[in-house]
């Protein structure tokens, strides 16, 4: 049951943070929107995508690491996080 609560809180972190990479790629695409609160979400959003920066850095003038990022967000949730909360949904 702790398992089951801790995956759903995951889960829901998962989605929070795919929430603010989108916030943070609006903003990146449209500087006037950036405001002081903007530094709090490079301090959230910046430190992931540096070591993925660091490992495919940016070509062709795309930063890559934001999709890979995503990416692998996705995957874990889809791969891992829901089928272990639908299993406990049956229990």
């Amino acid at each position: 049951m702790v398992l089951c609560q801790a995956l759903s809180a995951l889960d829901k972190l998962i989605w929070l943070y795919t929430i603010v990479l989108f916030v943070y790629a609006v903003l990146s695409w449209v500087p006037d929107l950036r405001g002081s609160w903007a530094r709090y979400l490079d301090a959230v959003v910046e430190p992931v995508l540096t070591p993925i920066r660091r490992v495919i850095p940016p070509a062709g003038g795309i930063d890559w690491s934001f999709l890979v990022l995503l990416l692998i967000l996705w995957v874990i949730r889809a791969e891992l996080i829901a089928p272990a909360i639908s299993r406990c949904l049956f229990f």
